[in-house]
């Protein structure tokens, strides 16, 4: 195998997104936004979705264009009963255990969240660094910025070597872009999008093999 790093996501890529726990999140993002900096409840949802597009995250677009700490922010919105969604799948840590590549987590959350999602999931052990939305700040998932940043943290120069796994297409291109590998956790595939997808984490080992 040539690649030597595998760059995962954590939020609906780690779990499914069918746990309810990413809705649950934006939900908390709703709830902040409009408790917390008084936006109104009309314009929540299409400002959302514009930082998204434009910033990559709604965190990102907040403080482009309002006053707000992150570390507030994101402390709000990830206070949820992991227990509630989250339970561990038997059949992913055999696989992420029997890889013989360095292992990072590489999300727009923060540690404190990754560490209890990973917790909760049985996987804590498996993933030595996580680079997390404050290290590769300003920037986020699918700046490029972002890409070079965890290469960094992962002590790669050449991304030929790097793959990400993420449920995003926006991200899984940018990687791609980034000179890495990519691999879509999701049923809905189109052309360009990764190097390949799967919702089988039997699946991947076999498609690391072919990459």
């Amino acid at each position: 195998m040539k690649l030597t790093t595998i760059f995962f996501d954590l939020d609906d890529t780690l779990y499914p997104s069918k746990t309810g726990l990413w809705q649950a999140i934006k939900s908390r993002m709703n709830d902040y936004m409009r408790e917390r900096m008084s936006i109104p409840e009309k314009d929540i949802a299409r400002l959302r979705e514009k930082y998204f597009k434009e910033y990559g995250t709604t965190l990102r677009g907040l403080q482009a264009n309002h006053k707000i700490d992150a570390g507030d922010f994101l402390a709000y919105v990830h206070d949820l009963p992991l227990g509630d969604y989250l339970t561990p799948d038997p059949t992913l840590r055999p696989v992420i255990a029997s890889l013989p590549t360095r292992n990072l987590i590489f999300t727009n959350a923060d540690i404190p969240h990754a560490r209890r999602v990973l917790t909760q999931l049985q996987l804590n052990d498996l993933f030595d660094t996580i680079v997390d939305v404050n290290a590769v700040a300003p920037f986020c998932k699918p700046m490029p910025e972002s890409f070079d940043i965890a290469m960094r943290a992962a002590g790669e120069t050449d991304p030929s070597r790097c793959l990400m796994i993420d449920d995003l297409p926006l991200t899984t291109r940018a990687a791609r872009r980034a000179g890495m590998s990519s691999i879509l956790y999701r049923d809905e595939f189109s052309e360009g999008d990764a190097n390949a997808h799967f919702t089988n984490w039997n699946d991947l080992p076999g498609i690391l093999e072919r990459l």
